[in-house]
């Protein structure tokens, strides 16, 4: 079994690492074997010895992960079975105009990074625009809630929306978070 992923060729040299370490190291953590070429096509290929066949789709993961923008150690929490990667086209959305696609990360980014870092914050999920894309890791619930901000940002909502809303989430987590540890006290 293998899988095949592109990856832009400026960001080749991130996801073989110096000295080929962040290769490696995903090699070592998914049981595949990860063969790149100049031209950014990445081919990772389950060992015969692998127990587990999803770990090659983890390993895929991680590749497009650090595609998109991501370093390598917030592309590695995709090892975690729980976290997720989400990979939301802006050309899809909002068409192919760059000032349009310049627009719109300009607002998921928001002034000096504002808005990024509210999202990452509050839902402890981490954000990467990068080319065309807007992608997103992290573990539910706090991933939907981010995904939801960033979808309300490339419609249009204006920010106070947005932070009324995660404001919302906050507290929706808190209170799944208390109700989670008084259910183990029992």
């Amino acid at each position: 079994m293998y899988e095949t992923v592109r990856v832009p060729a400026e960001r080749v040299g991130v996801i073989v690492g110096r000295n080929g370490r962040v290769r490696k190291r995903v090699e070592k953590l998914t049981n595949t074997n990860i063969e790149v070429d100049s031209e950014g096509i990445v081919k990772i290929t389950g060992r015969e010895d692998t127990e587990d066949p999803v770990l090659a789709w983890k390993a895929k993961d991680i590749i497009r992960a650090m595609a998109r923008g991501f370093s390598p150690k917030n592309a590695l929490s995709l090892i975690d079975e729980d976290s997720r990667l989400v990979v939301i086209s802006l050309r899809e959305v909002v068409g192919s105009s760059p000032n349009q696609l310049k627009r719109v990360a300009g607002r998921i980014i928001g002034e000096n990074g504002r808005t990024r870092r509210a999202i990452e914050q509050i839902t402890e999920a981490r954000i990467s625009i990068y080319g065309r894309t807007v992608s997103l890791i992290g573990y539910d619930p706090g991933l939907q809630y981010a995904q939801k901000a960033v979808d309300m940002l490339i419609g249009g909502a204006p920010h106070g929306a947005v932070y009324a809303m995660l404001e919302r989430a906050r507290r929706d987590m808190t209170r799944m978070g208390a109700e989670l540890w008084e259910d183990t006290d029992l």
